[in-house]
């Protein structure tokens, strides 16, 4: 499972002209399942992002999570994430999950996230969607499960 976080003072998700999703304070993760991914990395990604410490205390550092924080989080499904560049032009995408296993693990995630008092907004799987947002920092990591 890979993940692609930026740390937001907003981000909003829109499919067709409606907003499926938005937070305020937050993350905003894009959120890509690999072909062997499985229950076991849902929990390990879920519980590693909600305790990410990347907001910052009142020294300015680091230091606090986004459940510290009571931040939101707006989850993007992204299969291109694992997309593969190395050879040719055209990524390949074998890597990533079939699209029954990938909308079932993107939904646990979202499941773990809420479950732990996170509010979640989320995007629409497979859909074409148009993501706004507005990087704090700006803060960007890249999260990939053991």
């Amino acid at each position: 499972m890979r993940a692609l976080v930026q740390r937001v003072s907003q981000a909003s998700v829109t499919v067709e002209g409606e907003v499926t999703g938005q937070i305020e304070q937050g993350l905003l993760v894009l959120l890509g399942v690999g072909q062997d991914d499985s229950a076991k990395e849902v929990a390990w990604m879920s519980e590693k992002l909600a305790g990410l410490r990347i907001f910052d205390d009142a020294d300015g550092k680091m230091n606090l999570s986004l459940e510290d924080v009571g931040g939101g989080m707006l989850v993007v499904s992204q299969f291109t994430l694992f997309g593969d560049c190395k050879k040719g032009r055209r990524p390949s995408f074998i890597n990533a999950a079939p699209p029954e296993l990938a909308v079932e693990l993107y939904e646990q995630f979202v499941a773990a996230v809420r479950q732990r008092g996170i509010n979640v907004g989320t995007g629409r799987f497979r859909q074409h969607m148009d993501v706004a947002l507005v990087n704090d920092g700006p803060v960007t990591l890249w999260v990939e499960s053991p």
